[in-house]
């Protein structure tokens, strides 16, 4: 597992790996504004994930998932606050999550 200092080192190095999208929550599933995929919690595969806690900032505490769709095709990364500023989200995607 690589290891990473910053976000943006990780989103870097995951883009280089072909993980390319940009996906956001949408409470039940994971949408993509780019090309209008949204993948339900059943459709993908946390395949990686990096955490990082902010040193003085709790609002820079953040996960950044690499999200690949199960069959392959559909590549991208979430970056999700956690504590106080995490997203709403169903319980589905509360347990696909927090397996990582």
């Amino acid at each position: 597992m690589t290891a990473y200092d910053t976000i943006t080192d990780a989103l870097n190095g995951l883009r280089k790996n072909g993980y390319v999208l940009d996906f956001n929550i949408a409470f039940d599933k994971l949408m993509c504004s780019q090309n209008g995929v949204c993948l339900n919690p059943e459709q993908f595969e946390i395949t990686d994930h990096f955490r990082f806690e902010g040193n003085t900032d709790p609002a820079d505490e953040s996960v950044v998932y690499a999200v690949e769709s199960k069959d392959g095709k559909i590549k991208g990364v979430l970056v999700s606050a956690y504590g106080v500023y995490s997203d709403p989200v169903s319980d589905d995607m509360i347990r696909k999550l927090v397996v990582h």
